[in-house]
């Protein structure tokens, strides 16, 4: 459930910080008050910041992530408010794919001026800057940050992706309809995204009447998987779930190939990224994954849109190719980051004829926006996460991501 300030405050102050749930924890009422609007939206120019990594382990996928919010701000550059047309200005900080650093980016947004925030690619990122931004009472809205933890008690933060619980039983369910009774689990140490979807996992698995015969756990920038490999092969598993960083994927999949372990690799939503295939090579063929998009699925036509200009918007610079990994395929938290930023810019949208022009109106707004997003449609409940239930299926297959199935959790 989300935070409520302590009935001991004064009615007043209750009444000013009222909006999108009440505010955070505590400081004196005249530091409350100073920051009970948040930040206002002044002259002509409508500050977005975008929290995200573009270097270390998450650096690829944070770009993606990037690359899709850019091309929502091409396409939606302006927005009318109240008889005034104003711009739409991304600032951008790059959180390094590390806690600490999140927390220093965060505030650098803040102090920038930014009233709405758009991140973070890694849920680890994502829950140590939410305090900050709660704090400034400025909302932010991950595209692919999926542990629980990044929306549980905080009022200021939304997302446009399914939850890990959710991700970790639809592969549970994947792997039992094939076949599989027995897997191995590899996490890495400290990372939120990484142990709480393996523990998902786990639970569901068991719940399904599956074994885990290996629960093996690395250590943040570790290189060599092979003790860990060579665990997992003497306990012969049927599968492997691996939900890790693609940087971690380029690593693990050809040292599992070199321990000839013969076992079906499934993975999540980060591995859904074109440098794991070049990386990786024939090893990564035959992985199986969950994500959150198709770019061939045409059944929804804002979707088919966005496919066919993010396409263009990528092979109109051969920097945007680059960053993409090198092809002009579509991935998932591209197509979420643009959500991302359509859900901020609904949110401006309805503030139109408010009297209110600041980051606290702009939370509100966004607790009641609901449009058709690429992703599907995109709305929020209480606790500010996506309403979703649907899951797609990839298998890497001739150096391809090959789409094989939609899957539920049920």
């Amino acid at each position: 459930m989300k935070k409520f300030l302590a009935l001991t405050l004064s009615a007043a102050l209750m009444l000013s910080l009222a909006a999108c749930g009440g505010g955070t924890t505590g400081g004196d009422a005249a530091k409350d008050n100073a920051a009970a609007t948040g930040v206002a939206i002044e002259g002509d120019t409508i500050k977005i910041g975008v929290f995200e990594p573009t270097t270390g382990e998450n650096g690829g996928g944070g770009m993606q992530e990037v690359l899709g919010m850019r091309y929502a701000n091409k396409v939606n550059p302006t927005v009318d408010i109240n008889g005034t047309t104003y711009k739409i200005q991304l600032v951008e900080v790059d959180n390094q794919s590390d806690k600490t650093a999140a927390v220093t980016a965060a505030q650098s947004l803040i102090s920038s001026g930014v009233v709405a925030v758009l991140g973070s690619y890694g849920s680890g990122v994502s829950i140590a800057a939410g305090q900050t931004f709660a704090d400034a009472q400025v909302p932010a809205i991950g595209a692919s940050c999926t542990n629980p933890q990044v929306t549980l008690g905080n009022d200021f933060y939304f997302r446009t992706c399914f939850l890990d619980p959710f991700q970790g039983t639809v592969m549970a369910s994947y792997a039992i309809e094939n076949g599989y009774k027995t897997a191995a689990l590899v996490s890495q140490n400290g990372d939120d995204y990484s142990t709480g979807l393996a523990a998902f996992f786990k639970q569901a698995f068991e719940g399904m009447g599956g074994t885990i015969v290996a629960d093996e756990t690395y250590q943040t920038n570790e290189s060599d998987f092979n003790a860990i490999l060579t665990t997992i092969k003497g306990a012969n598993p049927d599968c492997i779930f691996a939900p890790s960083s693609i940087a971690t994927a380029t690593l693990l999949l050809p040292q599992a190939q070199a321990n000839g372990i013969k076992a079906q690799i499934i993975a999540s939503d980060t591995w859904e990224n074109e440098t794991i295939i070049t990386a990786a090579g024939s090893a990564a063929e035959g992985v199986a994954l969950s994500t959150f998009f198709d770019e061939h699925d045409e059944s929804n036509p804002v979707a088919k849109e966005f496919v066919e200009g993010f396409k263009a918007y990528l092979n109109g610079d051969p920097q945007n190719l680059t960053l993409n990994g090198g092809s002009d395929g579509v991935a998932a938290v591209s197509a979420l980051g643009y959500d991302a930023y359509m859900s901020i810019y609904e949110a401006l949208k309805a503030l139109d004829g408010a009297e209110a022009l600041n980051s606290v109106a702009l939370c509100d707004a966004l607790k009641a926006v609901s449009f058709n997003g690429v992703t599907g449609a995109i709305s929020f409940d209480e606790n500010g996460d996506a309403v979703k239930n649907v899951a797609y299926i990839k298998q890497i297959k001739d150096g391809k991501f090959n789409f094989l199935k939609t899957q539920s959790a049920e």
